[in-house]
């Protein structure tokens, strides 16, 4: 059956080699686990019922991967859409959680129509690379943002902004430690090293006193606080329309960046660099995402960490599968869940963060009229709070730079036009 299923002898692999992948990657991306409901519940989420929707959305993702394309990507709600979904839409705006889930399956609706479509194509060659490398960054830069604050590293002061809190505190002690300790396992290839950071943390917090400690085994809490609470006809709001924007355009190029990536890490991509089955993988991400909406989770999409499992020699959807059924066995760890703090968790989001940054690497430096947009794109989204805006001064201010510079040529009209509706809302919504 599995053979039948999953074409094992085609891709050169075994049942063995595929469940040992899955395990890799589930050690390599379980952190999540831990951190979505703590970012989640600064949305008055209710965490208990988030981490059950995390499972059950991760696993949901990984099956449709699995099924649909036959590739050993995981999936799981994304770093950087999560908190853009807690701390920018609800926070920021102000809207409810159930407003916010509402857009996220919008968004889902709409990543799988334009996948179906050629759509998708058009709007990912019509933006320039250093807008999309900038927008990774800058969700890198909002990452260690919130992982500092979480951290108690950086407070906010009502004269300079911000500043550092209590060093000699300890969360940020336990912050340091962690990070450090996650760099130097991932440094050294450690398997599972920031998942290990996590609970090394957590142990000690617990040893000490600082943290109680409710246990490791239990069944899974209730998912019914968040179970298919979206609202939809709140998200269907003019002024949302750039939230599921926001949404839909980081989960469009994260997703093709990822699997393109991916593809090529495993030998997937053909000569003339084209990827089979391309579509539906993104179809699988897309219905993921209003899946996972569905459940009660912010965006669910795929990990670069499925890197590791191609790297231990996962060639099929049986990898993914894999993945899939170990988040629905982590759903009884939620005891575990509950006894990890904050601090704990923000170590995660900082070495995630000095990841995602990177892509300013690729920026074309040596063209101001591209280097500068790509870092008002990289530097919006921490300063505003807000993923949405970053993406909104970027093609403002690309395209705005580009006709003032007489490089018009360059600016593709789906970017005009994506800009000019930017400036529109502002002016009108604010």
């Amino acid at each position: 059956m599995l053979e039948q299923l999953f074409k094992l002898k085609e891709n050169e692999s075994t049942v063995r080699i595929e469940v040992v992948a899955g395990i890799t990657t589930f050690l390599t991306m379980a952190y999540i686990i831990f951190v979505n409901p703590q970012i989640l519940s600064a949305a008055k989420m209710p965490a208990d019922a988030v981490f059950v929707s995390t499972c059950v959305a991760a696993a949901i993702g990984c099956f449709l991967m699995a099924f649909l394309a036959n590739y050993p990507i995981a999936l799981a709600p994304g770093m950087g859409l999560n908190a853009y979904f807690a701390f920018g839409v609800v926070g920021g705006m102000g809207y409810t959680w159930q407003v916010a889930l509402g857009c996220v399956f919008i968004s889902g609706v709409i990543f799988f129509i334009i996948s179906v479509l050629p759509i998708r194509e058009w709007i990912v060659n019509a933006i320039p690379k250093s807008l999309k490398m900038a927008i990774a960054a800058g969700i890198g830069l909002f990452l260690a943002l919130i992982a500092l604050k979480n951290g108690g590293i950086v407070v906010g002061d009502t004269n300079t902004l911000v500043k550092h809190g209590d060093l000699k505190s300890w969360p940020v002690l336990m912050t340091v430690l962690g990070f450090a300790l996650i760099v130097a396992l991932e440094y050294r290839k450690i398997m599972g090293g920031v998942i290990v950071g996590i609970l090394v943390v957590t142990a000690v917090s617990i040893l000490a006193g600082q943290q109680k400690f409710a246990g490791i085994f239990d069944l899974p809490p209730s998912i019914g606080p968040v179970f298919l609470q979206m609202d939809l006809a709140g998200a269907m709001k003019a002024g949302l329309i750039v939230v599921v924007f926001a949404f839909l355009f980081v989960d469009l190029f994260d997703n093709t960046g990822t699997l393109i990536a991916l593809a090529h890490r495993g030998g997937f991509m053909r000569k003339d660099g084209t990827v089979p089955r391309l579509h539906r993988a993104l179809m699988a991400d897309s219905a993921a995402a209003m899946a996972g909406a569905a459940v009660g989770t912010s965006t669910t999409t795929s990990y670069i960490e499925s890197a590791s499992g191609i790297n231990a020699g996962g060639r099929t959807g049986l990898t993914a599968a894999t993945v899939g059924v170990l988040f629905l066995l982590a759903l009884f760890i939620a005891p575990l869940a509950g006894s990890i703090p904050a601090y704990a968790t923000a170590p995660a989001l900082l070495y995630v963060a000095c990841l995602m940054a990177r892509g300013l690497v690729e920026v074309e430096w040596d063209d101001i009229t591209e280097a500068a947009p790509a870092v008002i794109t990289a530097l919006g989204m921490p300063f505003t709070f807000s993923i949405a805006d970053g993406i909104a001064f970027g093609f403002i201010s690309y395209a705005g730079i580009k006709l003032v510079a007489g490089r018009w040529s360059d600016i593709h009209p789906a970017v005009g036009i994506l800009a000019v509706l930017f400036v529109i809302k502002y002016l009108v919504i604010g």
